[in-house]
């Protein structure tokens, strides 16, 4: 979800800077939401687990997407599955440019032996790379961002309609090497109940993550956990009325981020240099994991990776210095 959230404001960008040109997007009908503010952005669904799946579905796919008549292709994942449909266009005379992903560079930085502690290129701006090799140059800079979005009258109601700011906290991450305990998280939840000045949106999926949230929704009387009670689309909405987001090096923090959010990111054996920051987002609100005690970081780009020892990265990320950049953000 990362990956797809962090598209939308270099398509924004294209699309203003670009007006003549018509996109279609390919991606899974889940993020469709995400898109709709897009001027001259249609989304095509890859039905994966369906029609489209496998070699034969892929083949399907190819088929569907050339009688579209498009005049090039932008792939800004490179993976197998695109690989496969580049492979398909070859037989015809359509562009198809990928992204370069930096992998030797981002080995370098997650080394073990003669890191090159750098900052490498953002994602962002490899995305806007591939567009500017099909000949429409963007200027990120000057890329502006989703409007909010209203809330519906249900989700209001669950939220409640107090004029307390409004925090939102996504707590959960693909890979435990860059989540921040949970006890650690419920007690910054826990101080910010105690002020009585915040509404405290909690954000995750799946059965466990939900049951969790819920929990805390029930402990603490000025949160309310959203996970399973809304629509992505209405999760959006939401996101856009926040007065911060607090989350990890993860999706929630992309999609405070296409917004305009002020956003609070975590980061424990994965780092901002990998490129993968929020896009413009102030440096000084990505708190992350003491390198003199673990040199080693980033150890990963995604997180997966890490030392024996490095789980515990995350605890040097004090409850303080989040609870202190939230009344800095809020205030």
């Amino acid at each position: 979800m990362g990956d797809v959230a962090m598209t939308v404001p270099v398509l924004l960008a294209l699309t203003q800077q670009h007006p003549e040109i018509k996109i279609t997007l390919l991606t899974r009908g889940f993020f469709k939401p995400m898109f709709s503010q897009l001027p001259n952005v249609t989304v095509f669904e890859a039905d994966i687990k369906g029609k489209h799946k496998g070699v034969l579905g892929l083949l399907k796919l190819y088929k569907e997407l050339k009688a579209l008549k498009i005049d090039a292709v932008a792939d800004l994942h490179n993976v197998l599955r695109s690989n496969i449909l580049k492979m398909f266009f070859k037989s015809t005379r359509i562009p198809f440019i990928q992204i370069k992903k930096g992998r030797s560079e981002k080995k370098k930085l997650t080394a073990e032996k003669n890191k090159l502690f750098a900052p490498l290129k953002t994602t962002h701006q490899r995305y806007a790379d591939v567009f500017k090799e099909l000949g429409f140059n963007i200027k990120l800079n000057n890329a502006n961002l989703l409007s909010k979005e209203n809330v519906s009258d249900t989700t209001q109601d669950l939220i409640g309609k107090d004029t307390k700011k409004w925090i939102g906290i996504a707590p959960y991450a693909a890979f435990s090497g860059k989540m921040y305990p949970l006890n650690m998280m419920e007690k910054v939840i826990s101080i910010l109940n105690v002020t009585n000045t915040y509404k405290i949106l909690l954000f995750g999926g799946g059965p466990s993550e939900t049951e969790q949230l819920n929990k805390w929704a029930t402990t603490y009387e000025n949160a309310t956990s959203l996970a399973g009670k809304v629509s992505f689309k209405e999760e959006l909405a939401v996101i856009s009325k926040l007065d911060v987001m607090i989350a990890m090096d993860s999706g929630n923090a992309h999609l405070a981020a296409m917004f305009a959010i002020p956003t609070i990111t975590l980061w424990g054996v994965t780092h901002p240099y990998a490129g993968f920051y929020p896009f413009v987002q102030k440096e000084e609100n990505a708190l992350t994991a003491d390198r003199e005690k673990y040199p080693l970081i980033p150890t990963s780009v995604y997180g997966n990776k890490f030392p024996e020892g490095y789980e515990n990265a995350m605890k040097t990320i004090s409850i303080d210095s989040v609870v202190e950049k939230i009344t800095e953000l809020t205030n």
